[in-house]
């Protein structure tokens, strides 16, 4: 080292800070992991990936550790509230009073309207969830929050699962779905009518909730002044087979919801 002209004390913080460290096998896979999932799971999800998809079983408390020191946490953003337009007519009872868990397909169905805004332009999605295994079971993307929106989605929705009757559907108190037109179409369909109380956005949480992930994991690095009627369509409809198809949930055991249906029906 003297001969080279490099001072002993240069030397070594060259070897411990001048050397890029190597990745791990479990760091490598953590990464591709958040990588291929656009960084939508936490460290839950991701642990029980890493056990499914690499056969690498990790403490939760490790995973956190690495996904922090490469910034690999999942990034949510608030969900922003809206009010629905229309006369309010038919208010029905809260039957699931918060019990978001079915023991069968087609026993209770949530649903509910979310926005989703680009450029000076608003589009509405209407979307059914079956409890049973949280699976999308029917959406609509609308220019307007009228009730055909919410009508042509249960429409759908009874479509899909071959007419199904004596279903409760759980909705909140928009006037959509406190309309004639709708519960109407409710009742000729031999369907059960039930809503959250005012307000309140807890009674029908899981849809909510679904809806606020949606945004925040499609579309939160997208600028949407950037984005077309028909490139909003497109990655609408990615990010419900995503959801349906690859996306795991605690709740389920860390099986996606089309995996589970099948597993548990």
């Amino acid at each position: 080292m003297g001969a080279l002209g490099v001072p002993r004390a240069n030397y070594y913080r060259w070897c411990t800070e001048g050397v890029e460290k190597l990745l791990s096998a479990e760091e490598e896979a953590i990464i591709e992991l958040c990588k291929r999932t656009k960084y939508r799971n936490g460290h839950r999800k991701i642990k029980a990936l890493l056990k499914q998809e690499y056969k690498i079983q990790l403490n939760r408390n490790t995973v956190q550790a690495i996904m922090q020191e490469h910034n690999l946490q999942c990034r949510i953003k608030p969900k922003r509230r809206w009010k629905s337009q229309g006369e309010s007519i038919i208010v029905a009872p809260d039957l699931l009073k918060r019990d978001f868990s079915a023991s069968k397909p087609n026993q209770k169905w949530v649903t509910d309207i979310t926005y989703i805004q680009y450029g000076s332009t608003t589009k509405y999605l209407s979307t059914i969830m079956d409890l049973f295994n949280n699976e999308i079971v029917a959406y609509k993307l609308y220019d307007h929050q009228q009730t055909p929106l919410v009508i042509d989605t249960l429409k759908a929705a009874l479509a899909a699962r071959n007419n199904p009757e004596g279903v409760i559907i759980h909705s909140d108190q928009g006037s959509v779905y406190t309309s004639y037109d709708f519960q109407d179409y409710v009742k000729k369909n031999y369907l059960i009518s039930s809503m959250s109380r005012r307000g309140n956005c807890w009674d029908n949480a899981v849809i909510e909730s679904f809806h606020s992930n949606l945004k925040s994991e499609e579309f939160q690095f997208t600028k949407f002044n950037s984005l077309s009627n028909q490139e909003v369509k497109e990655r609408v409809i990615a990010y419900l087979n995503y959801y349906n198809e690859e996306r795991i949930q605690e709740k389920l055991g860390y099986l996606t919801p089309k995996k589970y249906g099948v597993i548990a029906a």
